[in-house]
């Protein structure tokens, strides 16, 4: 059990969607006598319980229950932030496959023939923009200005506000950092844009600007690295946006900054993080005590019930033959089957070097490795990855919501990345760390050496491989196929893959997403990206 609970979702209750099917994507206040008078502010507890609701966007969908949303028009677990994340970055790619393809939106993303009307692009779309509008109104109400005039003068009340303002900001840049790796643009708002104000259009050009120049300005204010209490960011979470942003910035902006993310890196290595002692605690239910742990999207079993990613992924990984859920920490039967195994990621296992990997949790038996009919849930290998059962042995508290919290950054995909800069020529990374770098994730999966790699091993085309091994359904594998030029075209095909069996090429502009036509209807400064 955490020991910090963000139960009260104030400002999540205070702000709605528009239900106007034009105007779906405007954020303003459900109750403007409320929202933007000085009530809700009225006692000293106020400010924090309206930094918890920005957190909280990350992990709930709405204030009554798991079924809820505060995006009209679809699905609740359709626009929690975390899960459509996994399902655009993993979902689309070489990972999974979802058996249930009734489910709106999952057809076409697995697939890969999604369009403008995909209810899971609208959601994801939606949910960050609607972060951002929180830490936007957030900002407004707690300037100095706004401070003073409330009779404000508690000294140390001032200094918590100023450190939750940097705080949110980095949580607008992990939004508009995700929008523009999936969508490639956004409307762009700030604080001092008026409420439901439609901004203008910017590219990754300009995404990339205003995210750096965001995270380099409140970076000296941040908490120092692991100083911060559960389920707050510091100083390492702006460093690891910063760290990714700069390794996809030939894709972003067509220049690489490989340097740039090394010193990111560097600056992570450092600040204390060690890799946790066995691999797969860091996907159980006390996975917040993870000493590689970056920052995770929270969730609790009790005090967060919601359809986000680890309650999806570990009910899903529950097979519908093995009927294997007590062991993961959930019903027997889970959700029957949901979520299988591709074969191509399966085969990143083969060989004798993977017999002892703690990292190949994949269940075989009494099964064919083709998925040649997805609804077939008995096809393809299953993962047991992720588990509601503590590193103790102590069940979660709920049987279908987990405790488990998603991984959204640890260290191992630091020193992925800086093997990978490596690799690149970066001017300030060498292969010979990068070698130790990636035989401590090789050690530690093995119990021992003896899955060591050699310096002639390490290549582009192997690292790609090991993220694979090591990052698999932790959202990064879209991502990291487009860097490496194997997302779209047919250089790279996996089962499924562009609507086929056994895979065909998909065309380049699938290397974003489209704008939601929603979004597009709501805000006339939006244009679409090219070939939808």
């Amino acid at each position: 059990m955490k020991n910090l609970k963000y139960k009260i979702i104030y400002i999540i209750g205070l702000i709605t969607f528009c239900t106007s099917c034009t105007d779906d994507l405007n954020v303003t206040p459900k109750d403007d006598d409320l929202f933007l008078s000085d009530d809700f502010f009225s006692s000293e507890d106020s400010y924090k319980q309206g930094l918890a609701g920005i957190y909280g966007n990350l992990s709930l969908t709405g204030l009554n229950g798991a079924e809820s949303s505060n995006i009209q028009g679809i699905d609740a677990g359709t626009s929690q932030y975390g899960r459509c994340l996994w399902y655009m970055q993993d979902l689309a790619a070489d990972q999974a496959i979802w058996s249930y393809e009734n489910d709106p939106g999952v057809g076409e993303i697995q697939r890969n023939t999604w369009n403008a009307n995909n209810p899971i692009l609208r959601g994801m779309f939606g949910r960050a923009m609607f972060q951002v509008a929180l830490v936007n109104e957030y900002l407004r109400q707690t300037t100095p200005e706004k401070l003073s005039s409330r009779g404000v003068t508690n000294t140390q009340l001032l200094n918590d506000v100023a450190l939750y303002r940097e705080e949110v900001k980095v949580l607008r840049a992990l939004a508009y950092y995700h929008l523009m790796d999936l969508f490639g643009k956004a409307p762009f708002v700030t604080e001092n844009d008026p409420i439901n104000t439609a901004g203008p259009e910017y590219d990754r050009a300009e995404l990339f600007s205003f995210i750096e120049e965001e995270l380099t300005a409140v970076l000296p204010s941040l908490k120092e690295p692991k100083t911060n209490e559960y389920g707050r960011l510091d100083k390492a979470m702006a460093w690891m946006i910063l760290a990714k942003i700069y390794l996809n910035a030939e894709v972003y902006i067509n220049t690489p900054k490989y340097t740039e993310c090394v010193t990111m890196c560097n600056n992570i290595i450092n600040a204390g993080y060690t890799l946790e002692a066995n691999y797969l605690d860091n996907f159980k239910a006390d996975n917040h005590t993870s000493t590689e742990m970056i920052y995770s999207i929270q969730s609790d079993g009790t005090a967060t019930q919601n359809y986000g990613p680890t309650t999806v992924l570990i009910n899903g990984q529950v097979g519908s033959l093995e009927k294997n859920g007590a062991s993961l920490g959930v019903g027997t039967d889970g959700w029957g089957g949901a979520l299988r195994l591709r074969k191509q990621f399966v085969q990143k296992f083969n060989g004798t070097q993977f017999n002892t990997d703690e990292r190949k949790t994949i269940i075989s038996a009494d099964r064919p490795i083709e998925i040649t009919s997805i609804s077939t849930p008995k096809q393809g290998y299953i993962l047991a990855k992720y588990s509601n059962i503590s590193s103790t042995g102590v069940a979660g508290s709920n049987k279908t919501f987990v405790d488990t919290d998603f991984p959204l950054f640890r260290l191992a995909d630091v020193y992925l990345m800086y093997a990978e800069c490596a690799l690149r020529n970066s001017g300030n990374a060498t292969k010979d760390q990068a070698l130790l770098y990636v035989n401590e994730l090789r050690e530690r999966a093995n119990n021992g050496t003896s899955s060591n790699i050699t310096v002639n091993d390490l290549t582009l085309d192997f690292i790609l491989d090991e993220r694979a091994r090591e990052l698999h359904w932790e959202s990064h594998r879209r991502q990291d196929l487009i860097r490496f030029g194997k997302f779209t075209g047919g250089s790279y095909n996996w089962t499924w893959k562009g609507n086929s069996q056994s895979g065909i090429a998909i065309p380049a502009h699938f290397n974003v997403y489209p704008i939601p036509a929603a979004s597009l209807a709501s805000n006339p400064n939006l244009t679409q990206n090219p070939n939808y």
